[in-house]
């Protein structure tokens, strides 16, 4: 079993077009001495500016991205390659993260690698980086036997049962939102097999990513013995 694990239309863009010349921006860029074009949006620093841009309300959180990345790749089902970690971002950019990679855990520098990669866009190396919506990513690269999303919207499930019908498939694929507010848009949602809610309460990302990697890592331990 090989996990697959996506983090879908995830918050993780660089500043765009129609509001790199507002005054949060141009503040920001003068003090990191660097481009507009090429600084993460971020809700923190550029809130003003965002209040334009159309569905503001799920982008500019690199935090929340970031926090997630660290709860996948620091786990036992990650370094023993039994992990796969896709970053989909909302501008249909895909960041794949090859096993042995180490992501910063220092924000800020995790800011500056994830910059550097959403500029270069690096065809290979630990993280590569393609253009691709989430339907093309899901189904022509990652292929799965079973697709599970993981939304407010689904149906109740213990994770307990779920991880065990993830760790019995040959290539499941988990979707978890990687933005702060709204749900999944319709064609992610087409993509599922399944849509779950593992919680009465709404979960932030990173939370939803070490439940369902840590009963998956359990579930394949029972299997195994």
């Amino acid at each position: 079993m090989t996990l697959h694990l996506v983090l879908a239309e995830s918050a993780l863009e660089l500043v765009p077009d129609e509001i790199r010349n507002t005054p949060a921006v141009k503040s920001d860029a003068r003090r990191r001495a660097t481009d507009p074009s090429a600084i993460l949006l971020d809700r923190s620093i550029h809130h003003s500016s965002m209040l334009r841009l159309n569905r503001g309300l799920k982008r500019g959180r690199p935090d929340l991205v970031h926090a997630a990345i660290l709860s996948a790749t620091g786990t036992p089902l990650f370094i023993n390659g039994q992990l796969r970690v896709y970053v989909h971002t909302n501008q249909d950019l895909v960041l794949q993260i090859e096993a042995g990679t180490r992501i910063p855990k220092n924000y800020f520098r995790f800011r500056g690698l994830a910059e550097k990669l959403l500029v270069e866009r690096p065809e290979t190396g630990l993280v590569k980086v393609s253009h691709a919506g989430v339907v093309e990513l899901v189904r022509k690269v990652i292929g799965p036997d079973k697709v599970i999303g993981m939304s407010t919207q689904g149906a109740p499930d213990d994770i307990g049962e779920l991880s065990g019908e993830l760790a019995a498939s040959r290539r499941p694929c988990v979707l978890v939102g990687g933005f702060p507010h709204g749900h999944f848009d319709p064609a992610v949602l087409r993509l599922t097999d399944r849509l779950v809610r593992i919680s009465p309460l709404p979960l932030e990302a990173h939370v939803v990513v070490a439940r369902v990697v840590y009963e998956v890592e359990k579930a394949t331990s029972r299997i195994n013995d």
